[in-house]
C-alpha cells in the first residue's frame, strides 16, 4: 500500500519545485511474540512467559513505554529485571532526535538478546500508521500513534488462542495521554506506580527519575535562584548581542566561581567570569549556557581563595559563602569580563560517580550525594537502601534543578563497589573521564583475521620487501604495542638512508566495519598505572600489528636520504614488509651506543640515528621549537599485590630524544604529503600560540628574580628560557619551564579544509600531523589511509574525502585525547596516594610553584608531586595573611612566601574523607602556626612537555 504527499517548495533562485513524498505501508510486519500464530515470523523476541511479579499485573504482560518514559527512565529500562518491552518506531525516532546518548543506550538494549526488547515499525504497518490531523500538534499525533499501536497489539494478541491472559501495558507519565488511553480501554500505568508494584526488586524504586510532581515535593517555597529564561528569549538575546553563549566550566578550587568560554570569530573568543551562587544560577560543569555580561563597574578579578563546599547546608545561600569571594584582588588591571547565567541552552548531564552523605535524620530516605568530581555540585536523591550504600561508590543521575533548591535532584543508578577497593576506584576513574572500557563486542572481534595468520604472496606482491634491513625498535620497558621501528644505513654516495617503519594497522582495520567504528569512538589507547585500555583488540595491538623482533610484520615506511648535515635529499613512502632485528628499551639502546666494544649492525644503526637526531634537534631549536618541562613519574609495582612500592621521576636519555626526533620528522613529512594531495580533507594537528594573558604568571615569576621573559614568538620564548639562570639555584630554570608548560594551549586535530591556521607553536613547524602511532591513536589510522591513497597503495572512500565528517571526527578525537590525559593523571594521583599510604609520613624539600590568597602550592621534585598548604585552620584563629597579587607573594605572620622559594614539608596521606583522600602537606621549615592542608588536585593540562610526536 502506498501513501503519498505532494507539496511545492520555493527554491533559492525563486522557482517553484514540486515535491512528492511516498510512504509505503505493509501488512507483513510481524509482532515479534512467541505466542502469536497469525504472524509468519521466523524469529521471535518477545517471550511467551513474560512474567514479572507485580501487585498491579499478576498476569503475563509486555511493556510499551512512550517516548518520555524512555527519555527519563532509561535507567529503569536497562535493569536486568525489565524484559519483554515493545519499542515503537515512533518512540525510537523521537528519542533519536531528542537525545543521542539515550538513543545509543536504547539501541544497546535492543541488541541485548537477554533483554527481549522488540522494535515494532508501526509507522509502516498498514493497521497502525496514522496521519496527522488538521490542527493536531506533532507531539499529540505521536501520542495518538502510540495509543493506536498499543490497541493493535492488545487486540492482535487477544486473537491468539494459546494465551488470552497476555496483556500489553502502556507506560506513560503524561496525564492527558493516560486518560485518553484509559478511555480507549487500554491498560496503562505511570512508570512510578508500575515500578513500585514490582515484588521481586523493590530497590528498583531508587532508580526512578523524579517527575515534576516529585521535584516540587522536596523543594522549599523560598526562591533561591533567578528563573531561567525560555529558549526563545535566549535565542533572540544572542542574535541581538544582549546575551553570549558558551561552555560553563566550574572551578576545581572554588565552588562559588566558574568561567564561561564564549566562542567567537578567529581570536575573538573570550572567557566570562561568573562568581556567586546566584550568578552561577544552577549551571553544571560543561553545560552550554547563555550569559549576560555585567556593566564594567561590576567586573571583578578571579578569586585567589581556595574554597570548597564543606557539606550539606539548608536550602539557602549564606552571606558567609558570598563574602568569601569578595576578597580577591581589586586592581582594575586584574578584573575580567564578568557575567551571570540567564539560561541553559543544553544540559550536559551524565551519570556521576561518588558517595552518599547520609542524612542525620533517623530513617530518612532523602540524602545528599557527593560527586567524586569537585566541579559537580552535591545531588539530593531519595533511596531506601542508604545503609547498604554507605561506604560504597555509586552512580547517580541528575533529574532537574528547581529554583527553590540549593542542590539539584537526582536518582540512584547503580553501585560500583566498596570505596577504596582498587578495582572500584579504577572503574570510577574510567567512568568519570568517559573512557570507553567495555570488552570488545563479538561484532568487533568478528573482523579480526583468522589465526594462524601469515603474510601472503598477494601481500608481498604489492609491498616493498625490507626484511634485509637492520631495523630495530626502541620503547619504554614492558611495551608490547610497538608502533614504530627505525633503521639507518650508509649509502654509496656518502649520504645515509634513514627509515621510520610504522605498524600498518589500516591493513587490518577496513573503513566502516564494526572494528573501525569502535576504534573511531575510542579514539586512543589509555595508559593507566598498571593497566592499558586498548583502542583495538589485543590480537592486533600486542601481536599482529606490534613490530616485535624476529617476526615478519606489515609496515608503512617513510624513508629519507639524508646528508651529513641532516638535510633531507629525498623522501619516499611505501607499504612494506619488515623483520625487526631487536626490540630494545631506551636504556638498552643507550648502553649499545655508549659501549665502544659493541659494533654490530644494530648498534651502528643506532649510533647513526643518534648522531643525526642531535643535529635535527639543534636545527629545530634554532627555528624556535620549545623545550619545556613537566614532572613525570614512574611507579615500581609489586608483582603480587600490584601496589606501588617506589615512586620516581622519569629519567630521560639521549635515546628518548633520538626516537622523538625521527617520529617528528616522519609526522612533518607525511603531513606535507597528504596536504599536497588532499588540500581540503587532510587530517592535521596544530598547536595554537597562547594569548599574551596566559604568560602573566610566567612574567611575574621571572620578574621576581629580576629577569624578563619575551613571549612575542616561540623563538623569543625559547631564547629567554635558555638565558634564564640564577647562580646557586640550578633548579630555577626547570621550574620556569614547568611554569611555561602551564601557559601553553592544547594541541588539537583539525581538517585542513575547515581551518587556515596550520602552525604548530611548540614544534615551530608550519604543518604537522600524527602518523607514527596507529596502534594507539585513531588519527594515525586516518592519516595512513590518506597517505595510502596519495601513493596509490589503497583506494579511497566517501567519508575520507568529506571535510565535514573529518572535522566531526577531529572533535571526537580531541575530546577522547583530552579525557585520556585526565584519566592518566588521575591514575597517577591515586597510585601516589597508595604509595604514601604504605610509606607513612615523609619529610621532603620542595619549591613553591604558585601563591594564593590563603595557600601555597608546593612541588616536590623527587616525586613530581604537587600539594597545597593552607594558612588557615577552622579550629584555631587564622594567622595574619597579606597577599600581594603583583609579586605574587603571601606574607604569613611576617614571613613572606614567594614563587620558587624552597620549603620543607611533611607529606602524608589524609584518609579521613574516604571519598576524597588527599596528600596532606604541612610546613616543616619555616614553622608557621595555623596550617591545614588541601588535596593535590590534578592540573587541567597534562604532560605537555613531551614533544607532540
Amino acid at each position: 500500500m502506498l501513501k503519498s504527499k505532494t507539496f511545492v517548495k520555493k527554491t533559492r533562485s525563486g522557482g517553484i519545485m514540486k515535491i512528492v513524498r511516498e510512504h509505503y505501508l505493509r501488512d507483513d510486519i510481524w509482532c515479534g511474540s512467541e505466542v502469536c500464530t497469525e504472524c509468519k515470523q521466523e524469529e521471535t523476541v518477545l517471550q511467551k512467559d513474560a512474567c514479572i511479579e507485580s501487585n498491579l499485573c499478576s498476569f503475563p504482560h509486555y511493556l510499551l513505554p512512550d517516548t518520555n518514559i524512555v527519555l527519563s527512565q532509561i535507567d529503569i529500562l536497562e535493569d536486568p529485571l525489565i524484559k519483554n518491552v515493545i519499542i515503537l518506531q515512533t518512540v525510537l525516532q523521537e528519542v533519536r532526535h531528542r537525545s543521542a546518548p539515550i538513543y545509543k543506550r536504547l539501541k544497546d538494549i535492543l541488541h541485548d538478546k537477554e533483554k527481549h526488547f522488540y522494535t515494532f515499525t508501526n509507522e509502516h504497518h498498514r493497521e497502525t500508521y496514522i496521519e496527522r490531523e488538521q490542527g493536531e500538534s506533532a507531539n499529540d499525533r505521536n501520542d495518538r500513534a502510540i495509543r493506536i499501536s498499543t490497541k493493535w497489539y492488545s487486540d492482535h494478541l487477544n486473537n491468539t488462542p494459546t494465551d488470552k491472559r497476555l496483556k500489553v501495558v502502556l507506560l506513560t507519565n503524561d496525564r492527558g495521554n493516560k486518560e485518553k488511553a484509559e478511555e480507549s480501554g487500554l491498560l496503562t500505568y505511570r512508570c512510578e506506580e508500575y515500578v513500585k508494584s514490582l515484588i521481586a526488586n523493590p530497590e528498583l524504586v531508587d532508580r526512578l527519575a523524579l517527575t515534576n510532581d516529585d521535584k516540587n515535593e522536596i523543594t522549599s517555597s523560598k526562591v533561591l535562584f533567578p528563573e531561567h529564561l525560555p529558549l526563545s528569549r535566549i535565542q533572540s538575546g544572542i542574535k541581538s548581542g544582549t546575551f553570549q553563549q558558551g561552555t560553563f566550566r566550574a572551578s576545581r578550587d572554588n565552588y562559588l566561581e566558574a568561567t564561561v568560554f564564549v566562542h567567537g570569530e578567529g581570536d575573538d573568543s573570550t572567557e566570562v567570569l561568573i562568581q556567586g551562587l546566584q550568578n552561577l544560577n544552577r549551571a553544571v560543569h560543561q553545560d552550554l549556557v547563555a550569559v549576560e555580561i555585567l556593566p564594567l563597574n561590576q567586573w571583578v578579578a578571579p578569586s585567589s581563595v581556595v574554597l570548597q563546599d564543606e557539606g550539606p547546608k539548608e536550602d539557602d545561600v549564606t552571606e558567609e559563602e558570598e563574602a568569601e569571594l569578595k576578597s580577591g584582588p581589586s586592581g582594575a588591571a586584574s578584573r575580567k569580563p564578568t557575567g551571570r547565567v540567564v539560561g541553559i541552552i543544553k544540559r550536559n548531564w551524565r551519570p556521576f560517580c561518588g558517595m552518599l552523605f547520609l542524612s542525620q535524620i533517623k530513617e530518612a530516605t532523602r540524602h545528599l550525594f557527593t560527586p567524586a568530581d569537585r566541579r559537580i555540585p552535591r545531588i539530593r536523591i531519595e533511596t531506601r537502601q542508604a545503609a547498604t550504600l554507605a561506604g560504597q561508590r555509586i552512580m547517580v543521575a541528575v533529574d532537574g534543578w528547581p529554583k527553590h533548591s540549593r542542590y539539584p535532584n537526582g536518582h540512584f543508578v547503580r553501585s560500583l563497589g566498596s570505596a577504596g577497593d582498587k578495582e572500584t576506584e579504577t572503574e570510577v576513574l574510567l567512568l568519570e573521564h568517559d573512557v570507553p572500557h567495555q570488552d570488545f563486542s563479538q561484532a568487533v572481534l568478528s573482523f579480526l583475521p583468522k589465526m594462524p595468520w601469515n603474510i601472503t604472496e598477494e601481500d608481498m606482491a604489492v609491498r616493498e620487501d625490507l626484511r634485509n634491513l637492520t631495523v630495530c625498535s626502541v620503547d619504554p620497558p614492558g611495551c608490547t604495542d610497538i608502533d614504530d621501528a627505525l633503521h639507518c644505513r650508509d649509502l654509496p654516495n656518502g649520504n645515509q638512508e634513514v627509515g621510520v617503519h610504522i605498524a600498518d594497522v589500516s591493513h587490518f582495520i577496513r573503513p566502516g566495519n564494526a572494528m573501525d567504528l569502535e576504534a573511531a569512538n575510542r579514539g586512543t589507547t589509555v595508559y593507566l598505572t598498571g593497566r592499558r585500555i586498548d583502542m583495538v583488540p589485543e590480537l592486533l595491538s600486542s601481536n599482529l600489528c606490534s613490530l616485535r623482533s624476529s617476526v615478519e610484520r606489515l609496515a608503512f615506511s617513510c624513508i629519507w636520504e639524508i646528508n651529513d648535515k641532516a638535510e633531507i635529499v629525498k623522501t619516499r613512502f611505501t607499504k612494506s614488509v619488515i623483520d625487526s632485528k631487536a626490540s630494545l628499551t631506551y636504556a638498552e639502546a643507550q648502553m649499545r651506543i655508549d659501549d665502544a666494544n659493541m659494533n654490530d649492525d644494530t648498534t651502528k644503526s643506532l649510533r647513526g640515528l643518534n648522531r643525526l637526531a642531535k643535529i635535527l634537534k639543534k636545527q629545530r631549536i634554532e627555528k624556535g621549537a620549545l623545550t619545556l618541562s613537566s614532572p613525570e613519574v614512574r611507579f615500581h609495582i609489586d608483582s603480587e599485590t600490584h601496589d606501588p612500592i617506589d615512586l620516581q621521576t622519569k629519567e630521560l636519555k639521549e635515546t628518548n630524544s633520538m626516537v622523538e626526533e625521527f617520529m617528528l620528522l616522519a609526522n612533518i613529512s607525511v603531513a606535507q604529503k597528504i596536504y599536497d594531495e588532499f588540500s581540503e580533507c587532510a587530517l592535521l594537528r596544530k598547536h595554537p600560540a597562547p594569548p599574551p594573558s596566559n604568560y602573566d604568571i610566567l612574567n611575574k615569576a621571572a620578574k621576581s628574580k629580576g629577569m624578563v621573559i619575551h613571549t612575542d614568538s616561540a623563538k623569543a620564548l625559547a631564547d629567554s628560557l635558555d638565558a634564564a639562570q640564577v647562580d646557586g639555584f640550578p633548579y630555577f630554570n626547570t621550574l620556569l619551564r614547568i611554569l611555561a608548560t602551564r601557559c601553553m594551549m592544547q594541541a588539537v586535530y583539525f581538517c585542513s579544509g575547515m581551518d587556515s591556521d596550520f602552525h604548530h607553536y611548540g614544534l615551530a613547524s608550519p604543518i604537522y600531523t600524527h602518523f607514527t602511532s596507529p596502534i594507539r591513536r585513531y588519527s594515525d589510522i586516518i592519516v595512513h589511509r590518506l597517505l595510502a591513497v596519495a601513493i596509490g597503495a589503497d583506494s579511497t572512500y566517501p567519508d575520507l574525502m568529506d571535510k565535514h565528517k573529518q572535522s566531526a571526527l577531529c572533535n571526537n578525537l580531541n575530546y577522547r585525547h583530552k579525557m585520556a590525559q585526565y584519566a592518566q593523571r588521575a591514575s597517577v594521583a591515586y597510585h601516589t596516594q597508595l604509595f604514601f599510604k604504605s610509606r607513612g609520613i615523609l619529610n621532603e624539600e620542595g619549591f613553591i610553584l604558585f601563591v594564593r590568597k590563603n595557600a601555597i602550592i608546593v612541588l616536590i621534585p623527587k616525586f613530581g608531586l604537587e600539594g597545597t598548604v593552607f594558612f588557615e585552620n577552622k579550629d584555631k584563629p587564622s594567622p595574619k595573611l597579606i597577599f600581594n597579587e603583583e609579586a605574587p607573594s603571601l606574607t604569613v605572620e611576617g614571613h613572606s612566601f614567594n614563587m620558587f622559594d624552597k620549603v620543607k614539608v611533611t607529606i602524608s596521606l589524609d584518609a579521613s574523607n574516604v571519598q576524597h583522600q588527599k596528600i596532606r602537606m604541612s610546613l616543616v621549615e619555616p614553622v608557621i602556626s595555623g596550617v591545614s592542608v588541601a588535596p593535590s588536585e590534578p592540573e587541567p593540562e597534562v604532560k605537555r612537555a613531551r614533544l607532540d610526536r
